[in-house]
């Protein structure tokens, strides 16, 4: 299958390197009575909870909703860009499922929301397996209830938090649902931003990489301060400062910062762009949705 997948992959690339099958479901043998790595602290906003307001959900508290009603006050277009970044998800998870992989490991999955990853990958190849990772207690809820898999594939969670990759590629899940030897797609979709240049993202990055067996798939998105019109710099400023006092803390990057996070890699076309210009579907949103409002770059690529 590898070589199946490289031969795909080699017709798209751009540029130079830079179990049982049955359940759908699975967990830790005491998963119903493990707490979450972190108590529920409804009074300090999540990134996940901060996400799932821009997208309209329900799943968010006062905090969280306040925090991101000063960022939507000062740059109204912000809901519109994280809608992107999820057609950007799926359009991405279908590209790599098409390409024939068949294992997801999702870290940062988020609230669970309109085209979650198994749904788009087992659309395409109904045993595709899905493992999910984030840190939020309200996630790990919801996982649990909604991400349910398909009768020929299965998905996973896994409460952990990027910076301890130990902790997910040994966790139980990923160790009965994902063959690191065999191609795996992993999906670090904004994501990568909520690590500060202190704690070196690229770095945490390069371990779940280091891993990954040939003919893999990196799915990437990233938020930038490149595409703001000039006009709207003092207000993402005030907003970022908003973001970061609530205590989440987030690391816009410029193109040649997200792009130094594929080094190593092979992108595919068209490289790494705003996310609603990769690959775009169609989508109306996306035809019409200006650059200055997509607030993130998004990327695909191969390990070779």
């Amino acid at each position: 299958m590898r070589e199946h997948v490289k031969r795909q992959h080699d017709q798209k690339r751009v540029g130079d390197s830079v179990s049982d099958t049955s359940a759908d479901h699975v967990h830790d043998d005491s998963d119903e009575d493990v707490p979450p790595s972190q108590d529920l602290r409804p009074d300090i906003p999540h990134s996940a909870r901060l996400y799932d307001y821009y997208l309209g959900g329900k799943d968010n508290f006062p905090a969280d909703r306040a925090a991101a009603a000063q960022v939507v006050q000062l740059l109204p277009h912000v809901p519109a860009g994280a809608r992107a970044n999820r057609r950007f998800l799926g359009r991405a998870v279908r590209c790599a499922a098409e390409l024939g992989i068949q294992q997801f490991l999702d870290i940062g999955t988020g609230i669970p929301a309109a085209g979650n990853t198994h749904e788009v990958a087992q659309a395409v190849d109904p045993t595709a397996r899905v493992v999910y990772v984030d840190n939020d207690p309200i996630v790990l809820a919801h996982a649990r209830a909604l991400l349910r898999g398909s009768q020929e594939g299965r998905t996973g969670y896994v409460d952990a938090d990027v910076r301890d990759p130990e902790k997910i590629l040994g966790s139980a899940e990923s160790r009965e649902l994902l063959d690191f030897s065999r191609p795996v797609a992993l999906i670090c979709v904004a994501l990568l931003h909520f690590i500060p240049d202190g704690e070196r993202p690229a770095d945490v990055l390069a371990r779940y990489t280091a891993e990954l067996a040939p003919g893999s798939v990196v799915i990437l998105s990233h938020a930038t301060g490149d595409l703001m019109d000039a006009d709207k710099l003092a207000a993402a400023a005030s907003a970022l400062q908003a973001v970061n006092s609530s205590g989440v803390s987030l690391t816009p990057r410029t193109h040649a910062e997200v792009l130094r996070l594929f080094e190593g890699l092979e992108l595919l076309e068209p490289g790494v762009v705003p996310v609603h210009e990769w690959r775009p579907d169609g989508d109306l949103e996306d035809a019409v949705l200006p650059r200055s409002h997509a607030n993130a770059y998004g990327g695909v690529a191969i390990k070779p």
